[in-house]
């Protein structure tokens, strides 16, 4: 049986890392627009099981696992800011106040047609910054495709007064004790397989 990551994030493909068992990355075909007034929490979900649906289809007696990510201030998510002004502007928007990330996780079993779909909250709480610490950050870091214009695992670090969740993980894009919990249920033990297999 072998893993596969709808995804080609860099990010995410270093957290299933960490199982230290082969996988394979594939791109997913999904388009990620909301829907008109859709929750983030069923944002999350439906597109994670979309990328997920979308790369099964391809493969058969395989584990496909799909992901999805969004924050949200003041009832509003947070995109991607693509620019170094949109940096600017998230990044004050965020000084001093609180964040709530949503990841929706979809596993996919194609040999059993299995499929869970779940969602793990976490949220980061942002100290006071000046405009220099912005900008000095976004500079040395340029996280211009990191939703919430930061990049947790790294320098973002510095941006931070609290993080409020169960695994640090979920913050860089994929929840990697849910994952685990989650193989185990469907017979997949990463523990029980060899390594690299």
């Amino acid at each position: 049986m072998k893993l596969i990551l709808a995804s080609t994030s860099v990010s995410r493909q270093k957290i299933l890392k960490k199982f230290n068992l082969a996988f394979d990355c594939v791109a997913p075909d999904c388009d990620e627009t909301p829907y008109p007034n859709e929750e983030a929490i069923n944002l999350v979900q439906r597109l994670s099981r979309i990328k997920a649906e979308s790369v099964a289809k391809q493969y058969a007696n395989r584990i496909i696992i799909g992901s999805d990510q969004v924050g949200v201030l003041n009832k509003q998510i947070i995109g991607k800011p693509h620019t170094v002004e949109n940096a600017i502007k998230q990044l004050q928007a965020c000084s001093g106040k609180t964040i709530h990330f949503y990841t929706g996780l979809t596993v996919m079993h194609t040999g059993n047609q299995q499929s869970i779909t779940v969602y793990e909250p976490f949220s980061v709480t942002f100290r006071h910054l000046s405009l220099a610490e912005i900008c000095a950050y976004i500079e040395k870091e340029q996280p211009l495709y990191c939703a919430g214009s930061f990049k947790c695992d790294e320098l973002g670090i510095t941006l931070f007064d609290k993080l409020t969740g169960e695994d640090i993980n979920t913050l860089i894009g994929l929840p990697l004790i849910r994952l685990n919990k989650i193989l185990i249920e469907m017979g997949y033990n990463p523990l029980l397989q060899s390594n690299h297999t």
